[in-house]
């Protein structure tokens, strides 16, 4: 029985909760999430976490916010003058909005807070500051 190493493709069907058991993401028992071990298409800490396992094994890993989309930082929140947005473009708390910075750089961002003057951002990832735990079964390993 072929076991997940370093260089395996492996395809796994998942359920990823937060700590208040809420659901962010799951395979839905369709697609599979396909990678290949050591390759970085995925958090070190779910390559890490597979390691050893074989086709029909389920694993409960749980990787911290630290190795998965970090914590959360107070420089990612930031505050804009509502004359820098389009006359008569209607902003509302809970939008997301596609922000182009200087340098060519585009970040999708939060719109946490609208006031009169300005209007408060957050670019941290959702899933920043948070726990990430996925109950996963490994369907298929090659390699």
């Amino acid at each position: 029985m072929k076991r997940v190493r370093q260089g395996s493709r492996v395809a796994v069907q998942y359920v990823g909760t937060l700590d208040n058991g809420r659901i962010f993401h799951s395979t839905d028992e369709g697609a599979p999430l396909e990678f290949t071990v050591g390759a970085g298409e995925v958090f070190p800490a779910l390559e890490q976490g597979v390691l050893g396992m074989a086709a029909g094994e389920v694993r409960n890993i749980v990787i911290p916010c630290s190795e998965a989309y970090g914590h959360r930082r107070e420089e990612n929140i930031l505050r804009v003058e509502r004359g820098r947005f389009p006359a008569g473009k209607e902003i509302i708390v809970g939008q997301k909005l596609g922000i182009d910075f200087a340098g060519g750089r585009s970040l999708v961002m939060l719109v946490l807070e609208v006031g009169e003057s300005t209007v408060t951002l957050d670019g941290n990832h959702p899933l920043a500051g948070l726990d990430l735990t996925f109950a996963l079964r490994v369907d298929r390993v090659e390699g």
